[in-house]
């Protein structure tokens, strides 16, 4: 048994060493992920502290252009604060963004699709109308009555929107693979022998259900930042004080027109590095995980 799951580990474990593009990915997230939680020990400056920041360093070009200079590696926005040090905080907030929606919209999602498609039934047509409806309601729309409803705008607000609406793909996709699942012979005769549901829903059903919802954890994880980025841009998402891709972006493209292109390109640059790299992650893992597509590879 012990050789059978080794064989199982290595096999995609070596299909992920002959993808270099997966790997590249991968070290980029790294390196972002690295940088946004050693922040303070890596950024120059701490762009939210104003006892910090000098007026008199607004707007300085990069360092390999004339007027730039150290220690502000990719310039500085209007108000001084370093463009460098600013992405590496505020990587931090769509990063947290992003796990916190994957952990609270996968796991919440992950349960009541379990129930859905094991008992069926009454409770089935229950979540998955409630579903169809939440589905319908847009992120965006989401956050402004949240933003309505509590006059504030907040990281948690920016989840709860995108999780309010973000279970549903994991509750339809684990209640199609548990209505698959749970119909296999092992699991009528973990019955037959008197196995209790929740045994045979951690035992067997969750095992053997759960792999498709690494794809769309993955794809998620990207939409997230980047539905974070878009809220904020539009200035329904993070307040102004707190660190973000997205309110970088918005900051700066009004200076865009007048030569200031390192206060949208960067931090564009670094959102765009993020998904890019979870977009192809996530099509490694579709690729090696989801059985409709080895069986069309090996047929």
């Amino acid at each position: 048994m012990s050789k059978l799951k080794a064989i199982y580990i290595s096999k995609p474990f070596k299909h992920y060493l002959n993808s270099p593009l997966v790997i590249a990915a991968t070290i980029v997230l790294f390196i972002i992920a690295a940088g946004a939680i050693f922040a303070p020990l890596i950024a120059p400056q701490n762009p939210y502290d104003i006892s910090s920041l000098m007026l008199r360093d607004s707007l300085r070009p990069p360092v390999w252009h004339e007027g730039g200079n150290l220690p502000f590696l990719l310039g500085t926005d209007m108000q001084g604060r370093d463009v460098f040090s600013t992405i590496l905080y505020g990587s931090r907030t769509s990063l947290f963004v992003g796990i916190s929606v994957v952990i609270i919209a996968g796991g919440f999602g992950a349960f009541i699709g379990l129930l859905a498609g094991y008992y069926g039934g009454l409770l089935d047509t229950i979540i998955m109308r409630l579903g169809d409806t939440v589905f319908s309601f847009s992120q965006t729309l989401i956050a402004m009555l949240l933003l309505g409803v509590f006059r504030q705008s907040s990281v948690l607000l920016v989840i709860a929107a995108i999780c309010i609406s973000g279970w549903v793909q994991y509750a339809r996709t684990i209640r199609g693979q548990v209505l698959s699942v749970k119909e296999e012979e092992y699991i009528l005769s973990s019955r037959a022998i008197g196995c209790n549901d929740l045994r045979i829903i951690i035992k067997h059903v969750l095992p053997n259900s759960i792999s498709p919802l690494l794809v769309i954890a993955a794809v998620h994880f990207g939409m997230a930042i980047m539905l974070e980025a878009t809220l904020s841009f539009l200035g329904v998402g993070v307040p102004v004080t707190q660190p973000s891709l997205g309110m970088m972006i918005s900051q700066g493209r009004d200076f865009l027109y007048a030569g200031n292109w390192w206060l949208v390109i960067f931090p564009g640059g670094v959102l765009m590095a993020i998904v890019f790299s979870l977009n192809l992650i996530a099509d490694w893992l579709r690729d090696e995980f989801d059985p409709r597509i080895k069986n069309l590879q090996n047929s």
